[in-house]
């Protein structure tokens, strides 16, 4: 009997505890063999002139050079090479960037292990791939209708929640104090400080409360 190929897969990931994690999770599967770690775009790079694997999952946001660029360079320069974004955005311009950038698939950090395993083999063998939640929301037109009840956007396109963390930011909080106010984890702030960003075409932390008070998203309450 055929010896069955396994699939040769890089992770792509900045945060260490997570990156460990994964690889975990993939060891367990007997037909993934985990052949390398990166916590950038560019030690991405440097893997894959040494390493000829099938499957990357790529992170979005990460320091050096991001997976968006990162992607490009592997689809350019590694055509046997599948990409799998795996990201905590879900927010269908992001998706659409990494697919146009050549991504094969995009997964979100909350998918569950079985479906990320099932997402690398189906990937490795030539199918597209977008994880079931994402799916869901695409099929239900989510993105295209307009924001579920309590997430309503205004002319700007930010949500209600993306408002509440601008206004924190305006007042001066960090993401971690913004995470505490809003009983959430800092890296959703994080995420969440990108997205309003991305929307806004704000370059910075001055550019995005100049935006806001032009736009009259936030209210200034000057003193007496």
């Amino acid at each position: 009997m055929e010896e069955q190929k396994l699939v040769r897969v890089i992770i792509a990931e900045d945060h260490i505890i997570l990156r460990q994690g994964l690889r975990m999770l993939l060891e367990e599967d007997s037909e993934i063999e985990v052949v390398g770690e990166a916590g950038n775009g560019q030690e991405l790079l440097d893997l894959l002139a040494d390493n000829q694997v099938d499957v990357v999952l790529m992170d979005i946001n990460m320091p050096v050079m991001s997976g968006v660029e990162a992607t490009e360079q592997v689809v350019k320069n590694y055509p046997e090479t599948k990409v799998i974004a795996l990201s905590m955005l879900n927010n269908l311009p992001y998706v659409q960037k990494m697919l146009q950038q050549g991504a094969s698939g995009y997964l979100l950090k909350t998918t569950g292990k079985d479906e990320l395993k099932s997402a690398i083999k189906l990937v490795a063998g030539g199918t597209n791939y977008i994880c079931s939640e994402l799916s869901m929301n695409i099929l239900t037109d989510k993105y295209m209708t307009g924001p579920a009840e309590g997430e309503a956007k205004n002319e700007s396109g930010l949500s209600k929640r993306e408002i509440e963390v601008l206004t924190l930011i305006a007042e001066g909080y960090t993401n971690a104090e913004i995470a505490d106010k809003l009983f959430t984890s800092k890296r959703t702030i994080e995420t969440h400080r990108q997205n309003i960003l991305e929307k806004t075409g704000a370059k910075n932390t001055a550019n995005l409360i100049k935006y806001a008070i032009g736009h009259k998203l936030i209210d200034l309450e000057m003193p007496e």
